[in-house]
């Protein structure tokens, strides 16, 4: 969400009404000193944390979301627009953009690493940019053969189309990092599993249904890592956009008017959405 203050409480002395600033997945958190996650920089883990989309209040107030006129935030998870980015592309950074970025600042990816993406969407492509911009090699990973030149001019090193068996099979056992951004099949892991290098770590992004599947043998002799990450919280968005723009990374997105949102959700349900849909007011 990207909007103007409109009123504030009495300590709260960082913004003032009437500045442009920026909401992402979360609109609070306890930030108790006795609050283990607040403490490690995992607030979106708080139990008493509340997202920005149907969620309430400790005192039973409803979130209201990006939909509504107006949406009741915590300061601390409202965030200033760093002057550099347009506000169009500043709320999914705070969303997306967050959420592909604080699994690599958590698992220290750095300059050299191999980084593959699965997933060229509304994840994956900014995935490949804020790689990139740490200094690794980004390996893309697409059923699509026509984002092959988009994936390059986005900072991707390598685009491998995963029909090509030839073309997959020259990367395995090469990656130090996969980013998982798609809803994959659950059979597919093995397959993700046998792309990774010794200590590969594999990073789950999207919220396929069902179970994923797949051969403890295969993570044992490769001595591969799984992990998942959620969203980010309050200082991993600050960094999500400082870096973002120091680095000119950028969704593309999609304008829609607000009076116009259910042809844009009709849009995103048919798959066609590229990559974010961003409304207008």
């Amino acid at each position: 969400i990207i909007g103007k203050i409109l009123t504030k409480g009495a300590k709260v002395t960082e913004f003032n009404e009437g500045d442009l600033v920026g909401v992402g997945a979360q609109v609070f958190a306890c930030h108790r000193s006795d609050c283990k996650p607040c403490n490690n920089n995992l607030d979106p883990h708080c139990p008493r944390g509340v997202f920005t989309y149907n969620s309430k209040y400790p005192d039973g107030e409803q979130a209201q979301g990006g939909y509504a006129e107006a949406v009741r935030v915590d300061s601390k998870y409202a965030f200033h627009i760093p002057s550099s980015i347009d506000p169009l592309y500043a709320a999914p950074l705070m969303c997306a953009g967050t959420t592909v970025f604080a699994p690599m600042l958590r698992k220290g990816v750095k300059k050299g690493d191999r980084v593959g993406i699965v997933g060229i969407g509304g994840l994956g492509h900014l995935a490949i940019q804020y790689a990139h911009a740490l200094g690794a090699e980004v390996v893309a990973f697409s059923h699509s053969p026509n984002k092959r030149q988009e994936c390059l001019d986005l900072g991707a090193s390598k685009f491998v189309l995963t029909s090509d068996k030839k073309d997959v099979d020259a990367h395995r056992h090469t990656l130090d990092f996969l980013f998982i951004t798609s809803n994959s099949n659950s059979n597919q892991y093995n397959e993700f599993i046998s792309w990774m290098d010794f200590e590969g770590i594999v990073v789950l992004l999207a919220l396929p249904e069902g179970h994923m599947t797949f051969s403890p043998f295969e993570f044992v002799l490769n001595e591969v890592g799984i992990t998942g990450s959620l969203i980010g919280g309050v200082n991993i968005i600050k960094k999500a956009l400082e870096f973002a723009s120091k680095h000119n990374i950028r969704p593309i997105i999609e304008k829609y008017p607000i009076d116009d949102v259910n042809n844009a959700l009709q849009h995103m349900d048919d798959g066609k959405a590229r990559y974010r849909i961003v409304l207008t007011h």
